[in-house]
């Protein structure tokens, strides 16, 4: 199967406190689900992918995009094997998921999930697409490593995505199918991280309103061309989530 992104999660030690910061900022909308302490996102945007916010017991932050996947303990077979480490063996939350999560070449934490065929199935990664509304959809991943090259000959060995280069040390990746979302493979000039972005409408009013809820602005407004901005931000848990604007 083509391996989508279909998922993102927010980790931290307080659930409560993302939750309220990420809503607030975005116009996300929040489900809790008390009895495995989670959060369900609906990002309200109209596409991209939905998310979750969860409470991570060792009080560090987190953010994880997940990959679909229709076989797990073969791809972390073959992580292993190109270098990464498996960080959580496949679990099983009945009724809701099956999922793991890998280290890659450079530590940064990404997800798989369990995929059918059927993606309604009970347990499997039909998660639900974003409601329609004026949230801030998230439709792209990124992956900054200390290679470009390492970290794209990587990803394209476990998931057979295809790379493009956009510009000196940045790759675009195409997973190969409609489902989930696109994104990028950089070098890490401003760090490394595996995040995703929101696309709003205007990076320096959103990073503007995320320190005004007590984030931090990490960096931007950074004009890519005359039709994009990026930016970063840190939630108050210490995450680094991007921000991206793009007028026609």
């Amino acid at each position: 199967m083509a391996h989508a992104v279909v998922h993102f999660e927010i980790g931290g030690p307080d659930e409560v406190q993302l939750a309220e910061f990420y809503g607030g900022l975005f116009g996300w909308s929040m489900r809790p689900v008390p009895a495995i302490d989670y959060t369900l996102v609906d990002t309200c945007g109209g596409q991209g992918i939905n998310g979750g916010v969860r409470i991570n017991a060792d009080g560090m932050p987190s953010i994880t995009f997940y990959i679909e996947a229709d076989e797990l303990q073969a791809l972390l077979d073959k992580i292993n094997l190109l270098g990464g480490k498996t960080v959580t063996p496949i679990t099983d939350l009945p009724g809701m998921v099956t999922y793991a999560r890998f280290e890659d070449l450079d530590g940064l934490v990404v997800g798989l999930v369990l995929g059918q065929d059927d993606p309604g199935a009970a347990g499997q990664s039909g998660m639900p697409g974003p409601s329609a509304g004026a949230g801030a959809p998230v439709d792209w991943f990124e992956v900054l490593g200390s290679d470009t090259e390492r970290s794209q000959r990587f990803y394209a060995e476990l998931f057979g995505w295809q790379a493009s280069a956009a510009g000196p040390g940045y790759r675009m990746i195409d997973t190969g199918t409609a489902r989930g979302i696109r994104g990028g493979i950089g070098g890490g000039q401003q760090g490394i991280w595996a995040t995703v972005y929101a696309r709003v409408p205007d990076v320096e009013a959103l990073l503007a309103k995320a320190e005004a809820l007590g984030g931090i602005r990490e960096l931007g407004p950074v004009v890519v061309d005359d039709h994009m901005q990026t930016g970063a931000l840190r939630d108050p848990a210490g995450n680094v989530f991007g921000v991206y604007s793009h007028h026609h």
